[in-house]
């Protein structure tokens, strides 16, 4: 498990589990050495042992899937920490034994990091985003699990649906930063700026209104 992302402030270990090719995250506070793991795919054993470098404060589901859940009790019991997962989603780890849900727009504090928890309902109905904020306040990295990824939102069960992840998107997550790096729960990272620019060419056409399943910005 490589280092992905670094700064002055964070450390970002990205590693590929399980057969649908999930993003699993340890977010690291440099200064502190506390870690949170970021969904809990399939076949998490690489981050677990990289993990236990760190001192692991929580846990961050981005959504009830089981292609990002399929390793969750691995990874719960290796570190019997909080976990944080949207309400909407919550349903999905009953009977787990998690003591403890922290649902958006509540922060989760590791280290000297403060991660937000931002609602962006339509992948699932408690689809979450993170956002990391450094002591000064700068918004650095997005954890965007199935909501954003390079050229397009997550795939949609229904038009309804599909408009409601734009309105989450355009609503929640384009207010970040321009230059705030976002890494999405299976494939390459992309920014807030880029996404901007390809929702763009995306909203000055027209579409049909039914909408949905895999869109992608620049060929819908």
């Amino acid at each position: 498990m490589g280092i992905h992302y670094q700064d002055r402030d964070i450390v970002v270990y990205k590693t590929s589990c399980g057969p649908y090719d999930n993003n699993c995250y340890l977010l690291v506070c440099r200064q502190t050495g506390e870690s949170a793991i970021v969904d809990a795919p399939e076949d998490p054993e690489p981050v677990i042992e990289q993990a236990r470098e760190t001192d692991v404060r929580a846990v961050l589901i981005t959504h009830n899937h089981m292609d990002h859940l399929a390793g969750f009790d691995k990874v719960y019991g290796a570190y019997n920490v909080p976990v944080s997962i949207g309400t909407g989603d919550a349903d999905a780890l009953d009977g787990k034994g998690v003591t403890e849900w922290i649902a958006g727009p509540d922060i989760t504090q590791v280290g000297r990091l403060k991660l937000r928890a931002i609602d962006t309902p339509g992948h699932t109905p408690g689809s979450t985003c993170y956002v990391v904020n450094t002591e000064q306040g700068e918004h650095t990295v997005l954890f965007s699990g199935d909501t954003l990824f390079p050229g397009g939102p997550g795939r949609t069960v229904s038009p309804e649906s599909f408009l409601e992840e734009v309105r989450s998107i355009t609503g929640r997550l384009f207010p970040l930063p321009d230059d705030t790096l976002v890494l999405p729960g299976h494939g390459a990272d992309t920014t807030i700026s880029a996404a901007k620019g390809e929702y763009g060419i995306f909203a000055s056409k027209s579409h049909p209104e039914d909408l949905h399943g895999n869109v992608t910005w620049l060929e819908a």
